[in-house]
């Protein structure tokens, strides 16, 4: 028998399906080991040696495979390619006591190979096919220690930082606090971001714009209008349309040039018995070309965008799709296809759309991102022929998720695969530029010619269509406008935006995005607010502040690439990976311990109330903590009464019509809404209440972490319908 190990059960039953029963498909449920929960794991006087772990839930998964061993002829791991995958492949090796010819498959002794019973072999694939895995199957190789000891570094790395900083966090700010190597960047751009538009000064400008048409066709010689040779096209004739003051004599007058009210209204003035006449009409076709297939990235962007899912939730949806064998490997920021994806692309298009929607060659995009893989895949469907509207349902070995945001997802990726290979769109545009005395005035028209990749993955352009004009024709002008206007100040970061600035600062890598996202949220660092765009709490003001001013090289974003690069430089077999380590440790340990000496004890001091202690009437004081601020007895620690600060969803409680709902946090820091006058009524939700009433049942509609809006009644099943500009 031969012993195929994985790390997901659907992927194990995906895989069994194409294979006959001369191979067993066994799955260790994701990591079988790791650094310990409760100590540093880490020997840092021997090089670094990590300590690894069996949990005992993995014990327990580990069973049916050491059984399954006893009669394996072949054991095949085939985790995923990436770099975690590797990892797992080589943990599972390591527990199993399986050996290879690479002596770096056991860290504490070389394993005697003469002494194992069976044949071990490693085999990747982009995608979960039939062909695919037969290809593999055919192409096994060794573990690839340069990935692991890549994979070491990062979690040590990220062990040390954490497991050292936190306790200094701790003793300076507040208890529960915790730091880490890259998600304190990411909390750092979002406190920077809220300080930029706190300080922001709005600075006025003014805009100026002449609506025009052409002059009237006069009706006086053809008094039957029938006989008018232009009457068919008098109503566009008569458009009126927008020219935008872009120039005085030679000077150029840009977006922000016109400062004052008073500016404004002495040009009007000198434009007052301006003729308005053509001065140059430029006509040309441009063209637009469609995005190349999604990188992790773009994919939790996109999906942001249109479908407002969480990165959290669209790499979930991936991974189900991937596993089920829908679309190739879902972690990677390579932009390079196939050419059998290619040439399965051109046929489906000719077949369905016509030969002029396919681009006429197979269209290649060039990975830009550092350390990009080019041996992986962009994300694709595997089977171009599986289409958007096709029932996902039946393709499904297993999921967690709902059929309809699977489906999304996939529709999304499908699209934008199939858009990358057809035909650009062509667009007619018009620029016309319009004298009036010293001036010129600008309008642009732009029209679609040709829809091309836009037939299917709809993208935003405007139209705006002119009349038929000529060079020195003279305009009947409507009307002249000045407009006041401020500048705006930079916008807080969404989940897509968050990551776009991430990747384009080489910080994480397309598995760390989601889950750097989900942490500065789950630690209340930072909080969405009613547009789901973050900003920060007075907890992660505090905690980036104080790495900032005594440890900026953790929350320096050049530095943090660098680290970045170095572990890129360690996977493709470029450096070894303890000396990075140390070369980063040595003086990070040091500086520490003298932080700890000189940096005092930064705790806020109490904000005095008026409000008295409903156990012992003594005076309540707001404290800060690391969930944010909370109502405490001044009489602490004798009295530990505290309470939360009622944060009104102005919402009048359903349940007994009395009190209101309210924004409340568990001890642990997660937020719920219940009713002001707990413990009378005990009403309560999860969600965030929309204080409209689910028209099925009556009861309220409640809005998910995902956006979606629905009922609060699981029985009832309501929901709200959203429309995705896909």
């Amino acid at each position: 028998m031969n012993l195929i190990i994985v790390e997901s059960p659907t992927k194990a039953r995906t895989i069994a399906k194409f294979l006959n029963k001369e191979y067993s498909v066994l799955s260790s449920y994701g990591h079988i080991r790791d650094l310990p929960r409760k100590e540093l794991g880490i020997d840092v006087e021997n090089n670094f040696e990590p300590k690894y772990v069996v949990p005992l839930v993995a014990r327990k998964r580990l069973t049916p495979i050491k059984k399954s061993l006893q009669k394996a002829s072949k054991i095949i791991l085939a985790t995923d390619e990436d770099r975690e995958g590797e990892a797992i492949a080589w943990h599972l090796a390591q527990v199993l006591g399986l050996t290879t010819t690479d002596d770096r498959l056991s860290p504490e002794k070389a394993v005697d190979r003469s002494r194992s019973p069976v044949d071990v072999q490693r085999i990747v694939f982009h995608e979960i096919t039939k062909s695919a895995i037969e290809e593999a199957l055919k192409n096994p190789r060794q573990l690839d220690m340069d990935l692991v000891d890549a994979q070491q570094a990062r979690r040590v790395l990220d062990r040390l930082v954490g497991y050292k900083l936190s306790p200094f966090l701790w003793k300076k700010i507040a208890k529960g606090l915790s730091a880490g190597r890259v998600q304190s960047v990411a909390v750092r751009l979002i406190v920077e971001r809220e300080r930029e538009i706190k300080d922001f000064k709005p600075e006025e400008y003014w805009s100026i714009e002449a609506m025009l048409r052409k002059f009237p066709i006069s009706n006086f010689q053809f008094p039957n209008k029938s006989q008018n040779p232009n009457h068919k096209t008098e109503t566009q004739e008569n458009k009126e349309f927008i020219a935008t003051l872009i120039k005085k004599g030679s000077e150029t007058i840009g977006k922000f040039d016109i400062k004052t009210k008073e500016n404004a209204d002495k040009i009007l003035k000198d434009l007052e018995g301006a003729k308005y006449q053509i001065a140059e009409i430029e006509k040309k076709e441009t063209n637009r070309n469609p995005l190349p297939a999604f990188t992790t990235s773009t994919m939790q962007q996109e999906a942001w965008q249109k479908l407002h899912f969480s990165a959290k939730l669209t790499m979930s949806l991936a991974q189900t799709l991937y596993e089920n064998g829908l679309i190739t490997y879902h972690r990677t920021d390579s932009l390079n296809l196939s050419e059998q994806s290619l040439f399965a692309a051109k046929k489906f298009i000719i077949e369905n759309y016509g030969e002029k929607y396919w681009a006429g060659y197979l269209r290649k995009f060039k990975t830009k991102s550092k350390g990009a893989q080019e041996a992986h895949e962009a994300i694709r469907p595997t089977d171009p022929d599986v289409a958007a509207a096709t029932n996902i349902k039946t393709k499904l070995d297993y999921s967690k998720h709902s059929e309809e945001n699977i489906a999304k997802l996939y529709n999304l990726i499908w699209k934008r695969f199939i858009a990358s290979q057809m035909a650009q769109a062509v667009f007619d545009s018009t620029t016309v530029d319009i004298a009036a005395k010293d001036f010129i005035f600008r309008a642009s028209g732009q029209m679609l010619k040709f829809d091309g990749f836009l037939k299917i993955y709809p993208m935003k352009f405007k139209e705006a269509d002119l009349p038929p004009l000529q060079k020195d024709e003279v305009l009947d002008l409507k009307k002249l406008m000045s407009a006041q206007h401020f500048t705006q100040p930079p916008a807080r970061y969404s989940e897509a935006t968050l990551i776009k600035v991430l990747e384009e600062n080489g910080i994480g890598r397309p598995s760390t995005y989601a889950p750097i996202i989900s942490t500065i949220q789950d630690r209340n660092y930072v909080q969405k607010d009613e547009k789901r765009k973050f900003f920060p709490t007075d907890i992660g003001f505090s905690v980036n502040d104080m790495l900032v001013e005594h440890f900026p090289e953790i929350v320096d974003l050049k530095f943090t690439a660098l680290i970045e690069e170095e572990l890129d430089h360690i996977a493709e077999g470029q450096k070894k990976w303890q000396p990075v380590i140390k070369e980063f440790y040595d003086p990070f340990s040091a500086h520490l311990a003298k932080k700890y000496e000189e940096v005092e004890k930064q705790k806020p001091e109490p904000e005095p109330t008026d409000k008295t202690c409903p156990k012992c009437g003594k005076p309540l004081v707001i404290r800060t903590s690391r969930f944010g601020r909370f109502y405490a007895c001044s009489d602490f620690p004798k009295c530990r009464h505290t309470e939360s600060i009622a944060n009104s969803t102005g919402i009048t409680c359903p349940e007994c019509g009395q009190g209101h709902i309210h924004e409340k946090r568990t001890r642990r820091g997660k937020i719920f809404y219940a009713c002001s006058i707990y413990p009378d009524c005990k009403f309560a939700l999860w969600d965030k209440p929309t204080g409209q009433m689910c028209p099925q049942c009556g009861l309220l509609l409640i809005t998910t972490k995902n956006g979606t809006i629905k009922c609060s009644d699981k029985k009832c099943g309501y929901q709200e319908k959203r429309k995705a500009s896909v």
